[in-house]
C-alpha cells in the first residue's frame, strides 16, 4: 500500500524543502516515489530562484510535479487574490494526489509555508490536505530560539483535526550549536512528544546530488511512522 507523507514547517525558511528532499531519498530505498507541491509562489517572470520541485530534483533525482504556480513570494490564497486569479481549492490537490499514490509507492507532499498558510481561496490549508488524505505529517522545525513555542502550536493544530505528527526534523543544524540549540534537541521531544526523526546540517541544499544522496542516510535518527 503506498504511503503518503505531507511535510510542513513551523514557518518559513525552517529548511523544508532540503528536509523533503532529505525524506525523498529515504523513501526511494524501499520504492518509486514523487514530490509534490501543490501550490508554488514567487516563480513569476524575472523570477532567479528556483520552484521547491525542481530544488528537490536537483537534489535527488526524485520525480517532481508542481500543481499550481503563482508569480507573487506571498502567501498562495494573497498571491491569487492579488492578479485576480483562480486556483484549485485543496479537494483537487488531494484528488491528484490519490491519482499518484496509485502508481508510486511513497507521495510526499510538501507545502507551503506553515501549516495554517491557505492553499486556495476558499480558506483550505496543507492540513485539510493531510486530513482529506489520511496522510502521515512530518513537521520540520528551526533549531534555534522560539522552535519550541512554533512548534508546540503546530503540532496542538494537527491534534486538534485528529492528526498525531509522525515525527519532527530539524531543519537546518548549525555547524557550531549553542546553548539554545543543544537544549532543544532535547526539549523538542519532551514537550511535543514526537520524536525527532532526522537533523539536517545547515548548507545541504548546496550539496551536489551525488554527496546530498551518500550523505542523507546519516541524518536521520529514527525510523519514521
Amino acid at each position: 500500500m503506498s504511503r503518503i507523507v505531507v511535510v510542513t514547517g513551523t514557518g518559513t525558511g525552517v529548511g523544508k524543502t532540503v528536509a523533503t528532499a532529505a525524506l525523498a531519498v529515504r523513501a526511494a530505498t524501499e520504492g518509486s516515489v514523487v514530490v509534490v507541491k501543490p501550490v508554488q509562489t514567487g516563480v513569476g517572470p524575472g523570477s532567479t530562484e528556483p520552484g521547491d520541485a525542481e530544488v528537490v530534483h536537483a537534489l535527488t533525482g526524485c520525480a517532481v510535479q508542481e500543481f499550481t504556480a503563482l508569480d507573487d513570494p506571498l502567501a498562495p490564497d494573497t498571491a491569487a487574490r492579488l492578479k485576480g486569479v483562480r486556483i484549485p481549492p485543496v479537494a483537487e490537490h488531494a484528488d491528484r494526489v490519490r491519482v499518484l499514490a496509485g502508481f508510486h509507492d511513497t507521495v510526499l507532499v510538501e507545502g507551503a509555508g506553515g501549516l495554517l498558510v491557505r492553499l486556495d481561496t476558499e480558506g483550505g490549508t496543507l492540513l485539510d490536505v493531510a486530513v482529506e488524505l489520511g496522510a502521515e505529517v512530518v513537521v520540520v522545525v528551526a533549531a534555534g530560539l522560539g522552535t519550541l513555542n512554533h512548534t508546540e502550536l503546530t503540532v496542538a493544530a494537527m491534534r486538534s483535526r485528529g492528526v498525531e505528527p509522525a515525527g519532527l526534523v530539524v531543519g537546518a543544524w548549525p555547524s557550531e550549536p549553542g546553548l539554545a540549540e543543544r537544549l532543544n534537541l532535547e526539549d523538542l521531544p519532551a514537550h511535543t512528544g514526537v520524536p525527532v526523526l532526522a537533523v539536517i546540517p545547515d548548507g545541504a541544499g548546496s550539496l551536489d546530488r551525488e554527496t546530498f544522496r551518500a550523505q542523507a542516510a546519516q541524518w536521520f535518527v529514527t525510523e519514521p511512522g
